[in-house]
């Protein structure tokens, strides 16, 4: 990630409800170009997501510092860890439909991909249905795509878009 970074803490508990509160954090940011929005896991006595903004500069940071805090957030400086699901980065917006994993690495900030029980990358011409949810991961300062195989020779993010709830059948 960057060194201007700021974290936005929340009540928020499901990965869904925040990733719809980052987009509307961020709608009211006029964020700049290259800037990435992502959710992370916070798992301490108040269990949570908390949204994370990386920004191009310091400038950028204070501005975003500002209109957060005008708006009732709370604030603090950094990331909360490096693992950080990206939900706004340069490229996402188009992911829709299916693409291939070239045009995917070519359009997007996402690095590399992986595939779940795969020793290897998929080839580049293996294409990805995005589900119009695809949510990759900072590894080692950069972020993959971990992949499931699915019908036809495809593949599509490990996250779904539309998870059913753990015992919903019950």
């Amino acid at each position: 990630m960057t060194s201007f970074a700021l974290t936005v803490d929340t009540d928020v508990t499901d990965l869904l409800e925040a990733d719809h509160l980052l987009r509307t954090v961020a709608s009211g940011l006029d964020l700049p170009e290259g800037a990435l929005g992502c959710t992370h896991l916070v798992r301490d006595d108040r269990p949570r997501v908390v949204l994370s903004f990386a920004l191009p500069s310091q400038e950028a940071r204070e501005a975003a510092r500002e209109r957060l805090t005008a708006d009732g957030h709370e604030v603090t400086d950094g990331v909360p860890d490096e693992v950080g699901r990206a939900v706004l980065y340069p490229g996402a917006a188009s992911l829709t439909g299916t693409v291939t994993v070239a045009d995917l690495l070519a359009r997007t900030a996402i690095v590399r991909v992986t595939v779940l029980g795969a020793q290897e990358p998929p080839a580049a011409d293996t294409a990805l249905v995005t589900r119009e949810h695809v949510r990759p991961h900072w590894q080692d300062g950069e972020l993959v795509l971990a992949a499931m195989p699915a019908l036809g020779g495809t593949l599509v993010p490990f996250e779904h878009p539309d998870p059913t709830p753990c015992c919903a059948d019950h």
